[in-house]
């Protein structure tokens, strides 16, 4: 795609950069001064306008977030800042902030500052070529340790394999021209997995690659659980714990009806203690109960899953925003 082709994107664009903050008081003054520094550059360099600036969403954070956010607005007018009325996760508050935000670009990072910032710039580079939604794909993961690089990659395959498109390394660093971000708010469901809803825009797309770095500050905010709910939500749409709980008792019988059934062969052909009968009568009786109780337990989640969407409750409510 060629610039040419998109005149009217060569103006400099309004951006507002969208972070999604919970109890992240031990970093957030650091990231105001890397993003404000890199908007000021932008700017001088005339890549978009001096309107442009960082949206912080606090969700519903413990520590001190929304009054440094408070303390930071005051004294600079490029920070803004949603406050939402209770916890509601990290997607739903990087959705307030997606769809409070007016700029013509916005951009979405985490606060952890472990995203390279540097790399918007090629964003905007994209953008100016055409793609409504640049992806921010790490190259590599050797900050990771083994145990998460080994899960990431089993989460992206097991995706691929279920047929939900996603981008491979790609967490919610990325790009939305306006026309995306609008576009987005079409989407209604309550269940929410964002890296599987916006590759379902079809609005011309680009990667931009880059390193990720190690935390700067506090501690990651998600763990192996939250990131085992986020792996089952994409694939299921949500996770309804007692729902969850049958399915995992479900795997478990399945898997002791398996261990059941190769001992009760390993006593009919390898024993003499064996009753007339006992292994065709066992066999069935643990193989089939478990993939009953397994099978239940996953029609269990997806009916967990329509009885949340016709529910229909807010996916999340702004209390202030500054």
């Amino acid at each position: 795609m060629e610039t040419a082709a998109f005149p009217g994107r060569n103006r400099p664009c309004s951006l507002d950069i969208v972070v999604p903050c919970y109890n992240e008081e031990e970093v957030l003054p650091e990231t105001v001064r890397r993003l404000t520094d890199l908007l000021d550059r932008l700017i001088r360099d005339g890549r978009i306008t001096s309107d442009s600036r960082i949206l912080f969403v606090d969700d519903g954070s413990r520590d001190r977030t929304w009054s440094l956010i408070e303390d930071l607005a005051k004294s600079d007018p490029k920070v803004g800042g949603v406050k939402l009325s209770r916890n509601r996760g990290h997607q739903n508050a990087l959705l307030a902030g997606l769809f409070t935000a007016q700029a013509e670009i916005v951009v979405s990072v985490d606060a952890d500052l472990q995203d390279d910032i540097e790399v918007i710039r090629g964003m905007l580079d994209a953008y100016r070529a055409g793609a409504d939604v640049v992806y921010g794909v790490r190259e590599d993961r050797s900050s990771d340790r083994l145990f998460k690089r080994a899960t990431a990659k089993a989460f992206y395959r097991l995706m691929d394999m279920l047929g939900v498109e996603s981008v491979y390394n790609h967490a919610d660093f990325r790009l939305m021209s306006r026309r995306a971000v609008e576009a987005a708010k079409e989407f209604h469901e309550v269940n929410l997995f964002l890296r599987g809803i916006v590759p379902l825009i079809g609005f011309a797309s680009a990667i931009v690659y880059y390193t990720r770095s190690e935390r700067y500050a506090g501690v990651s905010k998600y763990p192996f659980k939250r990131m085992l709910g986020l792996a089952l939500n994409a694939i299921t749409s949500f996770s309804v714990v007692p729902l969850r709980l049958i399915t995992v008792t479900g795997f478990v019988v399945f898997s002791l009806s398996i261990a059941m059934v190769a001992w009760t062969l390993w006593i009919r052909f390898f024993s003499a203690e064996a009753v007339p009968g006992w292994a065709s009568t066992l066999i069935p009786i643990y193989f089939l109960g478990g993939i009953q109780i397994l099978s239940i337990g996953i029609i269990g989640e997806y009916l967990g899953k329509v009885y949340q969407e016709t529910k229909a409750r807010p996916r999340y409510i702004i209390e202030k925003i500054i």
